[in-house]
């Protein structure tokens, strides 16, 4: 994405656009693939690690971030394209066992799944988990 579509997407999700957090969405853009914090903050050495762990608090608190949970390194954060309170850009990610790396499979939406009455989803998440092809 460029600048102005990243600076879009945090205005669209009610997110003061400063150079930090402009920073931390265009490099969770760049990945294209969910990061942890670790993974975050190596790749932006010149912001501090509070400012990060900030902004993807925000970030989670306005739905600019997705947040998953691998079972093995934590939570990973990955930009979510969807601008209003329904997210429309769910999909199924893939855990590499060997690699470590988790990856959005995007043409694979999460399967729908009928939670009994008196439950109220909100969200869903579908993890696979296995060899990527870089590793086998």
């Amino acid at each position: 994405m460029t600048d102005q579509e990243l600076i879009s997407l945090l205005e669209a999700h009610g997110v003061r656009v400063t150079a930090n957090r402009l920073l931390i969405v265009r490099a969770l853009d760049a990945a294209g693939r969910p990061l942890s914090m670790t993974e975050l903050e190596d790749a932006l050495e010149s912001v501090d690690k509070s400012v990060v762990f900030r902004s993807l608090q925000q970030f989670r608190e306005t739905g600019l971030v997705h947040v998953l949970e691998d079972s093995a390194n934590g939570t990973r954060y990955e930009l979510c394209h969807s601008h209003g309170t329904h997210d429309d850009d769910l999909h199924v990610h893939f855990y590499c066992e060997r690699c470590h790396r988790t990856f959005c499979l995007e043409d694979v939406p999460v399967p729908t799944v009928a939670v009994p009455s008196g439950f109220t989803l909100h969200t869903s998440s579908h993890l696979l988990r296995g060899i990527c092809p870089d590793c086998r």
